[in-house]
Formats: C-alpha cells, structure tokens, sequence
C-alpha cells in the first residue's frame, strides 16, 4: 500500500461515521482508530515472497511526492508569510544525505519546483518542492523528526 493510498483511506475514515477500521492483508495488517488517533501498522512474521530490506540509506533514489500544501499564514501582524506544509507522513530531512549541505536555509531565495527537502516514507525518498517563490523565514522542523501530514515546515515570504 503506497503512502497515498494510506492517506486517501485515513481521509475516508475522517469523514465516515466509523469509529474502528482493520485492513489486513498478506503483507500487512493497518488497524486504525479514529477516537484515539492511533496508526498501527504491524508487519507479519513470514513473509516467503518478500526479502528482508536492510535499514534505509540516503543513497535511494528520490521519488516524485505530492506537493506540499502552501497556506497563507493569517496572524494579526501585516506579513503575508506562506506556511509550506507536509504533503505525507514521513521523516523530514533537510539535505539528501548527512554529507551534503541542507536543500534550503534560512534567507535563502526560491523559485516554484525547487526541492526544498526530503520526505521519507515507507523506505521512499520523496523530493519536496516548493509550491511558490519566494524567501524562507523560518525552518519548522528539525532534520530527521517524524511528520504528520499537513504539519507546517517552512515559513515563506512570497515574492
């Protein structure tokens, strides 16, 4: 089950009247309760049809993800700053791997389609980039936490 297909049933489930869902199938089990919010999913013991992945490294290839959500930040003060949000649950990195410097900074310019970040989600590597131009404000998020979806990441000034 790919990250979409997670989130597209997590969504239904949101606006459906249930309370409890269990999906299973040969390589998985998802068990998900709305009241409490909690997202289990339990890998079975023998799967003879699958190899046993090693830990993931940054050497993975990227792979294409939604885009982030953009949202313009409503406060009280006159600054038009965008909140970049996360488009998957996953773990965020800044750069594609601990060598390599981070994809965006604090006063750093970008342009719509630059990668700003990686998400990583179920031993994929998914490039995020930028919905709008313009300058990151502020990093929300510190290299290598977990996020949910729609959790903000980056604050940015529009061009």
């Amino acid at each position: 089950m790919k990250a979409k297909e997670i989130q597209e049933l997590l969504d239904f489930i949101a606006n459906s009247g249930l309370d409890e869902v269990n999906v299973e199938t040969e390589a998985f089990k998802i068990s998900v309760k709305k009241n409490t919010g909690v997202v289990r999913l339990v890998e079975p013991t023998v799967i003879p049809s699958m190899p046993i992945a090693a830990a993931p490294t940054f050497a993975a290839p990227p792979v294409a993800a939604p885009a982030p959500a953009v949202e313009a930040k409503s406060s009280g003060d006159s600054s038009n700053l965008v909140t970049v949000k996360s488009p998957m649950i996953g773990t965020f990195y800044r750069s594609s791997n601990p060598e390599t410097p981070p994809f965006v900074n604090v006063g750093d310019s970008i342009k719509k389609g630059k990668t700003i970040c990686i998400i990583e989600a179920m031993k994929l590597f998914n490039e995020i980039e930028s919905e709008i131009s313009g300058k990151i404000v502020k990093v929300l998020v510190e290299n290598a936490s977990p996020v949910e979806y729609d959790q903000p990441l980056f604050l940015v000034q529009p061009e």
